[in-house]
């Protein structure tokens, strides 16, 4: 059934906002003041429709730059003017604060897109008549994008695209579907394959001689090594850091640079920093330029890679330590030697840690987070524990998607 929708505004996901009485109608790729021509998604949610026609565009509708947008599911929002679009990602974090009932004035959006993308996750499947699919997953559902190129990316990921479909080629064989995680480094692409199954010498020997034709740095399955030409590294600060297979990355090069400088600037002249959910140490490497660091994260190969790359020339003494905070945080007794805690959580937040910080007396807390309504939730914790939200910068480094990042200081 074909229906005429007129789009209210943009949610917090990307998609439009229209209303059939009381019910909110979420129709993806339109925007505020449009007139559309939708139909139902069948076996998706009942509130959910597919565009079929933009009868009035807004003036604010700009051309798309890639030929994917639309149908692939990477990118939510290629198709709105830039100011309005960084309007309303500024007014996520707005809203998401508005509705914690905390009340501090939200600096200006900083775009940290940079070069683009430095990692990317592809996915291959083998699909009908037996065609092999290597790319992203489509809007709504699971198929898969065929992907050939893809203008977000960074330049040092040139050649992931036809290294990933090569890769795929001796492996979709078995059946099973593959994620293939690419990551620039220093030293070339790093990939790690996962869901492939065990492989056969003769499987092996195939992906050593793509690996070497595409001239990746290092192939990995499950984190297992298959070949290395160079071990992969990334410099954070002073520091060189050996990255583990299938390791987290800030998305954009500068993104990881622009959360670091506003946490650099938020510790001030603290002496001993906690850095909590640390990563390889993108935070920790930096701060340690000018103070003692504690960090502490749930990955064992990162925080081994962390400690490596605090050997570096220059840099105070780092001490890091394999610990789930989710299930162990820190509590109030042990925050006691720090004047500054940093915490940079997953997208579901930090409660538990947020609860003792709360009960802590550390003078001041820096948070990182990449989503504004959890953010909004350990926030609340804080300031009922009696400190004051001082700063909130967002920062998008997810340029064309709905997600926003941000770095908030707190003080008691």
């Amino acid at each position: 059934m074909v229906e005429r929708l007129l789009i209210d505004h943009v949610g917090h996901r990307g998609d439009g906002v229209a209303f059939a009485g009381q019910q909110a109608i979420y129709v993806p790729y339109t925007l505020g003041g449009e007139t559309v021509e939708v139909t139902d998604l069948p076996g998706h949610h009942p509130d959910r429709r597919r565009l079929l026609n933009v009868e009035k565009p807004s003036p604010e509708r700009i051309a798309p730059f890639c030929r994917h947008f639309g149908v692939c599911g990477g990118c939510a929002i290629q198709h709105w003017e830039i100011e309005h679009y960084r309007a309303w990602k500024h007014a996520l974090v707005v809203e998401a604060l508005k509705q914690a009932k905390l009340d501090c004035a939200v600096a200006p959006l900083i775009d940290a897109h940079g070069k683009g993308r430095r990692r990317i996750t592809l996915h291959a499947r083998m699909g009908t008549h037996e065609v092999l699919k290597v790319g992203y997953a489509a809007a709504s559902t699971h198929d898969i994008v065929p992907i050939d190129r893809c203008p977000i990316l960074d330049p040092a990921l040139d050649g992931a695209l036809e290294a990933a479909w090569a890769l795929a080629e001796p492996l979709i064989a078995n059946g099973k579907p593959l994620d293939i995680q690419v990551t620039a480094t220093d030293n070339g692409l790093d990939i790690d394959i996962r869901g492939s199954g065990p492989l056969k010498p003769a499987t092996v020997a195939s992906l050593s001689r793509i690996a070497e034709k595409h001239r990746l740095a290092r192939l990995t399955r499950h984190g297992e090594l298959v070949l290395m030409r160079s071990a992969p590294t990334v410099k954070m600060g002073a520091a060189t850091v050996p990255l583990p297979p299938g390791s987290f990355l800030q998305a954009t090069i500068a993104g990881e640079e622009t959360l670091a400088a506003l946490v650099a600037e938020h510790c001030g002249r603290a002496k001993h920093i906690a850095d909590l959910f640390c990563g390889v140490g993108p935070f920790a490497l930096r701060l340690a330029a000018r103070a003692r660091i504690t960090a502490f994260d749930s990955d064992a190969a990162a925080i081994a890679s962390l400690q490596k790359a605090a050997h570096a020339p220059g840099l105070k003494p780092v001490k890091a330590e394999a610990r789930d905070l989710f299930r162990r945080p820190l509590v109030p007794q042990e925050l006691r030697e720090f004047d500054c805690v940093v915490f940079d959580p997953p997208r579901q937040g930090a409660q538990a840690q947020a609860e003792k910080l709360a009960a802590s007396r550390v003078p001041a807390v820096v948070a990182v987070s990449c989503n504004a309504a959890t953010f909004a939730r350990d926030a609340r914790l804080l300031v009922d524990g009696g400190y004051r939200l001082e700063a909130v910068t967002p920062v998008d480094q997810f340029r064309h998607t709905p997600h926003v990042e941000l770095v908030a200081r707190f003080r008691r």
